[in-house]
């Protein structure tokens, strides 16, 4: 299962990196592919292992801590005049990418290793609560925030729809995510038995 998790998250990423010139819908699913998809299969086929951070940094591999590292990853690369260079400097557009693989391997790591699970659960909830909130204001800005991706918008789309379509990627795809994701550790959270004294 661990194996097959790991051949899924590392097969999405080059179509997920692909879909991401699609205007800003694309970029917008392609990185919500990176961050909410092929993150956490990652997480789970690398648990356990050596290249785990979590586990082998677990005092700085921490839930809220990387929900911290998440939320500055994603709402720095969203500000336009950075995505405006990304559009410019391709070498920006895959260090983006990387950022935002590496902020969502160390968050699903550190919520798949919490100690205390609740924990957890509770930077995934606020994770899925920052990026449903950055998804709101793109969906709902009255005005084009990233006019530069218009040129390549899919299905003949003006910047301002193309904009919103990418919103409503961004809450879909991460909202269900992580959604998914803290259902299942709360759900193993209240499987596990009390320990009982003799």
């Amino acid at each position: 299962m661990k194996r097959a998790a790991l051949v899924a998250g590392l097969a999405l990423l080059p179509p997920g990196w692909a879909i991401a010139l699609a205007g800003m819908t694309g970029h917008m699913t392609g990185h919500m592919i990176a961050v909410a998809v092929s993150a956490p299969l990652l997480a789970f086929g690398l648990a356990g292992g050596p290249l785990d951070l979590a586990k082998r940094w677990p005092r700085v591999v921490t839930p809220m801590a990387m929900m911290l590292v998440e939320l500055l990853a994603v709402w720095s690369w969203h500000l336009p005049a950075l995505r405006r260079l990304t559009m410019n400097l391709p070498a920006l557009a895959a260090a983006e990418h990387a950022t935002f693989l590496a902020a969502g391997l160390l968050l699903w790591s550190a919520a798949i290793h919490a100690p205390n699970r609740a924990a957890g659960i509770g930077a995934l909830l606020l994770t899925s609560m920052h990026m449903t909130l950055l998804g709101v204001l793109i969906c709902l800005a009255p005005r084009p925030l990233y006019a530069m991706h218009h040129h390549a918008a899919p299905f003949g789309l003006d910047a301002l729809a193309d904009q919103q379509l990418g919103g409503v990627a961004m809450l879909v795809i991460g909202g269900a995510s992580y959604l998914l994701g803290g259902l299942a550790l709360l759900a193993g959270l209240l499987r596990t038995r009390p320990e009982t004294s003799t």
